[in-house]
């Protein structure tokens, strides 16, 4: 099938005007590691973060596998008293911030508070301090709640604390569109940079949603992996035995700079946000629409507000998520987009490695990206091992492999049939 949509020029316009935002810090929480360079040494191996769920007892239930977080410690960042007042995924958020200000060579204090911001996305908030809450509910009474919990639990608290932790008190917000929202809230933290409403933005995302809940909701909706026997051959793109995806947590934090603060201040510029492309499925709470077109639509106003050709990209950063629909699907939409070329551009699943992280997703994928960028290599796509004739493309499977890089593609669909999609390129002046 032949997808109409827009052609470049007419997807996206960019303005000329717009100020050149480019990444110069970050941070990373993850199924396999907890800093940066455990993250990337662990993409590059084909390390798998999936094991058996620990956070919950998931004994009968269908599916008993997770990438969870280890070995964190939230008194690294937090004191005690602080440890039990804020909601895991919020403690990932200031953690990863505080490695990518760091990783930055850039001290919070020192910049001018109203001219720094915060944007994260985030899927489903404190998921298991309301668990926790709940229990206490019925077991205890509703006046034994504590008085944290429902500040807590808000999607929103991660920028808080984050904003509140490292004094940034310009444009601050929370993008919640679930398997999306980290590449969306990296992407709309661009625009605000653009617009000129500050000069440097905490971007990412985060999610720590491991609780008997969750993994009841997504066992009855049929979405996730069995394959509890071997969890580290779970997760597995575009294979054509994937069974579901395999749900994880963490968070991925990129401090963005305009250009010109940048280098004003001497920093090392990791790479450039050159374009950003979102649309909307329309069609299905969390199934993706059919055709792909409004997939396709967010690569082309990405790709275009980049001012490229489909030709110019060289990698894309797939959604991948080895379920057995949207991968058949993403797979189309990249060949409406790019036509012959798609069968020339590798493409990788950083979930394969790493697990569905939900709201981080994104945040984590894009990390991976400038990580790619600047070492000139691509991480696998691991477990893809049987071909199956809907998914055809060049998936990187098995191994890393040396590829000089300048554009790369970052997709992320996510429920509700919300996409985003981000262009990464090296810098260059």
């Amino acid at each position: 099938m032949t997808l109409v949509s827009e052609s470049p020029s007419q997807a996206f316009q960019p303005r000329r005007s717009e100020r050149r935002v480019v990444v110069t810090g970050m941070g990373v929480i993850s199924p396999i590691g907890n800093t940066l360079d455990e993250y990337w040494r662990g993409l590059l191996a084909g390390k798998s973060g999936i094991a058996r769920l620990r956070f919950c007892d998931p004994t009968g239930y269908p599916t008993q596998i997770a990438g969870e977080v280890k070995d964190f410690d939230p008194t690294l960042y937090f004191n005690p008293k602080e440890v039990r007042r804020v909601a895991r995924f919020t403690q990932f958020a200031v953690a990863a911030t505080r490695m990518a200000f760091a990783h930055a060579r850039l001290d919070p204090g020192a910049l001018k508070q109203d001219r720094a911001g915060v944007l994260l996305g985030n899927g489903i908030g404190g998921f298991p301090t309301v668990e926790d809450g709940i229990r206490s509910l019925v077991d205890k009474g509703g006046k034994r709640l504590s008085p944290f919990f429902m500040p807590m639990i808000l999607p929103n608290m991660a920028a808080s604390h984050v904003s509140i932790t490292f004094g940034l008190k310009g444009y601050n917000s929370t993008i919640v569109t679930a398997c999306a929202a980290g590449t969306q809230a990296t992407g709309d933290a661009v625009e605000v940079i653009r617009r000129g409403i500050c000069d440097v933005m905490v971007a990412g995302g985060t999610e720590a949603g491991m609780t008997e809940i969750g993994l009841a909701g997504f066992c009855a909706m049929r979405a996730m992996s069995t394959r509890n026997d071997e969890p580290d051959r779970a997760s597995r793109p575009f294979d054509a035995l994937r069974d579901g995806f395999v749900a994880s947590e963490g968070a991925g934090v990129l401090v963005l700079e305009s250009l010109e603060h940048a280098v004003n201040r001497g920093a090392s510029i990791l790479a450039e946000v050159s374009g950003y492309g979102v649309s909307s499925d329309a069609y299905h709470v969390v199934q993706p629409g059919p055709d792909g077109a409004s997939a396709v639509l967010a690569m082309q106003r990405a790709i275009a507000g980049a001012g490229l050709q489909p030709t110019d990209i060289d990698y894309i950063n797939a959604h991948g998520t080895s379920t057995p629909l949207n991968d058949a699907v993403e797979t189309q939409a990249i060949k409406s987009v790019f036509g012959e070329h798609a069968y020339r551009v590798p493409v990788s699943s950083t979930k394969s490695m790493i697990g569905h992280a939900l709201g981080a997703a994104g945040a984590l994928e894009a990390v991976a990206c400038v990580k790619m960028i600047q070492e000139g290599v691509l991480h696998p796509t691991t477990n893809y091992e049987n071909p199956d004739p809907a998914c055809d493309l060049d998936y990187v499977p098995g191994k890393a492999r040396p590829k000089k890089l300048r554009h790369v593609l970052k997709n992320s669909f996510g429920f509700g049939g919300q996409n985003a999609c981000l262009v990464i390129s090296k810098y260059e002046k």
